[in-house]
């Protein structure tokens, strides 16, 4: 698809360092972030994990069972759904010592089985820490393939990832995700998105854009 080959240079051009923007350093440590920054945003999860992460920069899952839900959830109270998300954060933990040695398994079935870890949190993992070419569909990754026409119209985010896989080119493919994630985060709003000055402006059919007033 032509079309997409133009936007994802275009927008690599405008976000050439767009990543992954939940702090870690190691793999628990991103999963861990990406299944408390389920409608919560990155930066509410980093603020809150920062003090933790300074502690132990090696936080492990053992540290984490050791801990145990109470004390954790005194670190994580300020974002959302922090009960929910402390119970399944230990579950986590101790089902990676369980049945993974305490590593973060790199295959779908073995992440999507861990408490709370769901498809775009796998996909996130294995596109951050595996190099896969995946697509984790979040709220802003939905909102620009949508408008750019690269994905259909719908409230199925399984359905906007399979679209997106079909038109991404293949040498986008690791950057994709968090390309859109960037544009849509810091430029196509979903509220008074910056269409005069956007790169690929000429490309984007502005589905769901009201014409005049973006």
């Amino acid at each position: 698809m032509k079309d997409a080959a133009e936007i994802f240079k275009k927008l690599h051009e405008l976000w050439p360092n767009a990543h992954c923007e939940l702090e870690h350093n190691n793999p628990f440590q991103l999963l861990l972030a990406v299944v408390l920054s389920a409608q919560t945003t990155d930066k509410a999860v980093n603020k809150a994990l920062a003090p933790l992460f300074a502690r132990k920069s090696d936080f492990s899952p053992s540290d984490l069972v050791a801990m145990g839900e109470k004390k954790f959830l005194s670190v994580i109270k300020s974002i959302g759904l922090a009960p929910t998300k402390a119970k399944n954060s230990v579950a986590l933990a101790r089902q990676l010592l369980q049945l993974h040695a305490g590593q973060v398994p790199l295959d779908r079935k073995s992440l999507e089985d861990l408490p709370g870890v769901g498809r775009k949190t796998a996909n996130v993992v294995l596109n951050v820490v595996a190099g896969l070419p995946t697509m984790a569909v979040d709220t802003h990754v939905a909102r620009v393939s949508v408008r750019l026409g690269l994905a259909r119209r719908t409230e199925n985010r399984v359905q906007i990832e399979e679209d997106l896989l079909k038109v991404v080119p293949q040498e986008w493919g690791v950057q994709a995700h968090n390309l859109l994630i960037f544009h849509g985060r810091y430029h196509c709003t979903a509220r008074a998105p910056k269409c005069t000055a956007c790169p690929v402006a000429h490309e984007c059919r502005k589905v769901g854009v009201a014409i005049g007033k973006a």
